[in-house]
């Protein structure tokens, strides 16, 4: 593409997804391909010890606007969603999740929220959050009570009001991105309970679409996970209360 400084980054955090990511790359690539606008894929390699590093070179070769970042150490989907949002040249940054739960045309109801000067735009697969989200495939019983009573304690301490923060397909403008992730703490997957709640604290404006999602096999997310979000919302209202995130910014590390 001509131009360096694309208008979409789409940005992929992957860990062991050596079985599941070629779909997704393959979806959004075709997807970008058809649009008028400038692009630029970006895959972050959260340290797979699996095959996932050689999937992606395949994938890559010969396409442009397709880079990643091969990080050798595992440090979790928050710090790659970070590092890679803060590497992105687009002027909107979106990250969606390497098992394609929500398809990439989602973004087709983001952008006109974007052009009427709104910066953050959240999918939400709760119909409370907005009409006709809903999980086209759910997730297990089990999974579900976890993640609605993760949810009311995530409203209650960090993110009042929204139902559903936790659906991996969120845009930002390049100034929100800029500014909220490189003070972000979270490595795991509370960032993005934590990336709101700064959208909030920096008074950006935030949009919700409707998340046709599908549940997709494969899930690194463990029950255990689901209790040390508990911490790490206590964690986050910590740092809101003690102004941590005012404090000057300290930049991702990048490998050589």
């Amino acid at each position: 593409m001509k131009n360096s400084m694309p208008y979409l980054s789409v940005i992929i955090p992957a860990y062991n997804e050596e079985k599941r990511i070629s779909r997704t790359l393959d979806a959004i690539y075709r997807y970008l391909s058809a649009q008028p606008f400038t692009w630029e894929m970006l895959i972050v390699l959260d340290g797979p010890t699996d095959n996932t590093l050689h999937v992606v070179q395949t994938f890559a070769a010969k396409k442009k606007g397709v880079r990643w970042i091969n990080r050798r150490e595992n440090r979790g989907k928050g710090y790659s969603v970070r590092e890679g949002m803060l590497a992105a040249r687009g002027d909107v940054r979106l990250f969606t999740d390497a098992d394609n739960s929500t398809d990439i045309a989602h973004f087709d109801q983001m952008k006109p929220l974007l052009e009427q000067g709104n910066d953050v735009i959240i999918a939400s697969r709760d119909s409370k959050d907005v009409a006709g989200a809903r999980q086209a495939v759910s997730q297990p019983a089990l999974k579900r009570f976890l993640g609605n009573a993760g949810n009311l304690l995530i409203q209650l301490l960090v993110v009042p009001g929204i139902w559903d923060t936790r659906c991996g397909f969120k845009a930002f403008t390049a100034p929100a991105a800029g500014r909220i992730f490189a003070v972000t703490q979270m490595n795991g997957w509370s960032i993005d309970d934590e990336a709101l709640a700064l959208a909030r604290r920096f008074h950006y404006k935030i949009q919700i679409i409707a998340a046709d999602w599908i549940d997709a096999e494969g899930t690194h997310v463990s029950r255990l996970d689901y209790l040390k979000n508990v911490w790490e919302a206590v964690k986050i209202r910590w740092n809101l209360l003690m102004g941590v995130y005012d404090q000057p910014a300290i930049p991702v590390k990048r490998e050589a």
